[in-house]
Order: structure tokens, then sequence, then C-alpha cells
């Protein structure tokens, strides 16, 4: 579950019950005003207007961290039509890409709208909970969807908690020992970066329940309903992984773990690891499990 504190202006002992929004538009602010840090989206527009036939509004459009297109929508409470109304937008958002492009291009420059992945573009259901119906669905799907159930915990406190996520066109991670996805054969490649990548691409994968693979050109991201990981295409003499564990909670050691803060590179997260050896991969395995937990 990802947890966000909230500013209070009570004071005492706040109650701990879980409970529902009052409104489905309170859901929709909170979101829309943290959206980067809790679902790892660029906010771009709330209530985006369509144009079709049967008109409609777009709760919230974003981009991700790995310039995936998406599209949020919002309920109260356990509500069957969420996932079929938001499909019916993607339908539109993919069939319309220029409307989208050009609202990422005056919300966050020419090169981000330059590099959108229209490859697989991600529909997040948030709302108070879904049925096992609604699991099973999304699994059929050839889209990425997330369903990710939501809580208010006394006055300064919210949850979110992915009930299921699913990539698209059936992509799904495989716990098995095998190569990921877009990666040339080992034994083809002759390399020991290669070896090592696909090592740590099981220990990733191999986590938890959920983590999906996202290839980009250069680097492969690791997601739960956010990036976690990063692993950068093998150098000659390492392997680049950057994760979103915060660099102060880690023991810095010079030529294997690095602060990037503000610094550009490759993937998405704040803490460099420099692999070279499967030991190194052991001797980051906490670090590891730590950004896997954060997202």
């Amino acid at each position: 579950m990802v947890g966000l504190k909230l500013f209070s202006t009570a004071g005492g002992v706040a109650e701990v019950m879980p409970r529902l929004a009052v409104v489905e538009a309170d859901v929709q602010d909170l979101l829309e005003a943290h959206m980067e840090t809790m679902l790892g989206v660029r906010f771009l527009a709330s209530e985006f207007v369509i144009d079709c036939v049967d008109g409609g509004r777009i709760d919230s459009l974003g981009l991700d961290e790995n310039g995936a297109p998406v599209i949020v929508e919002y309920k109260r409470g356990t509500d069957a039509g969420v996932i079929n109304q938001g499909l019916y937008y993607m339908a539109w958002l993919v069939a319309h890409k220029d409307a989208f492009r050009n609202l990422v291009r005056d919300r966050l420059g020419v090169t981000a709208a330059s590099q959108i992945r229209w490859s697989a573009p991600r529909l997040i259901c948030v709302a108070g909970d879904f049925t096992r119906y609604d699991a099973h669905a999304v699994r059929e799907h050839r889209r990425s969807i997330d369903l990710v159930r939501y809580r208010y915990f006394g006055r300064d406190h919210f949850g979110l908690e992915t009930v299921a996520s699913v990539t698209g066109h059936r992509a799904k991670a495989q716990r098995v020992r095998s190569r990921a996805p877009g990666a040339p054969p080992v034994r083809q490649q002759g390399s020991a970066m290669a070896e090592l990548a696909q090592a740590v691409d099981e220990v990733l994968v191999g986590l938890g329940d959920g983590v999906t693979r996202v290839q980009r050109k250069q680097y492969r991201a690791y997601r739960r309903l956010r990036n976690f990981a990063s692993v950068c295409v093998p150098q000659q003499t390492k392997l680049l992984v950057y994760l979103k564990a915060d660099p102060k909670e880690a023991d810095l050691i010079p030529g294997f773990t690095r602060d990037v803060t503000g610094l550009g590179h490759h993937g998405t997260g704040d803490l460099e690891l420099q692999l070279r050896t499967e030991r190194d991969l052991e001797r980051a395995g906490d670090l590891l499990r730590l950004s896997y937990a954060a997202a």
C-alpha cells in the first residue's frame, strides 16, 4: 500500500478506521494534486472534454515515467462501469493522438511530446473497491490496466492498493528463468554483462507479485504501480541500475552506489547502482527490496 502524509488542521489522535470519500471529487482532487508522487504520472489535464458523437469527459490525463499516455478514472465506491468507461476513452485517445500530443507539448514541452510511447497507453481505475469479476475482466483485455483501491485513514492519511495490474498486449511478467522481453539471447551476445543483466531481471521480477516490465530504447523499467527500478543497456564492464530508493537511506559506496539526484540519466530514480558481478547484485539485495516496497 502506498501512503501519503497529508497536512492536518486538527489536533489529538485521528481515527484509524478506513473510510471512503464523501464524494468522488475528493479522490480526484487529491490524486491530481499528488499524481506524480502517488502514481508516477505527470498530471496534464482534468475533466478533458473529448470530441465524439456521444461526448464525455476524461477525469484525468497524464504521462507516466516511461512516456506512456495515462487515463485515470475515479469512482467513490464499487462501480462495474468504470473499466468500460475508461476503455471507451482510451479508444478515443488512440484515435486522436494529435490532440494528446498537443496537450503534452503545451504542458511539458516539445521533447516530451516527441517521446510519447504509444505502444502501451495505460488506464488506471481508482475506486473504493472492485469485484473479482473486475479483476478477471482486465486480464482478458489487451490493454494496460491498473485497478487501484483507495482508502482514507483518519484526516491525515490516504492509502492506495493495487488490486490488479496488466501490461498491454499480454506482455505479463513471468517468474521463470527466461530472458527478459527485448533482450538478445545471452549466448549470442557472449557478454558477462548480458548474463548479469539476465540475473538482475530474474531478481527484480521475483521480488513479488504484480511486477511488470516496460522496454524502452535505452533502459528497461520494472514497475508495480510506479517504476521501482530501471536497468540500462549493459556497458562493457558494468550494468547501471537506478532505484526509487532514497539515497539518504543508503550507505553510498564509491564505485557501487551513487546519489544522482538532479543529474540527467536514462531511466528513473535517484539512487544509482553500478553492478559488475553477481556478488554486487547480492550486495544490492536490500536496496532492491527497499525500492520495490516504496512502489
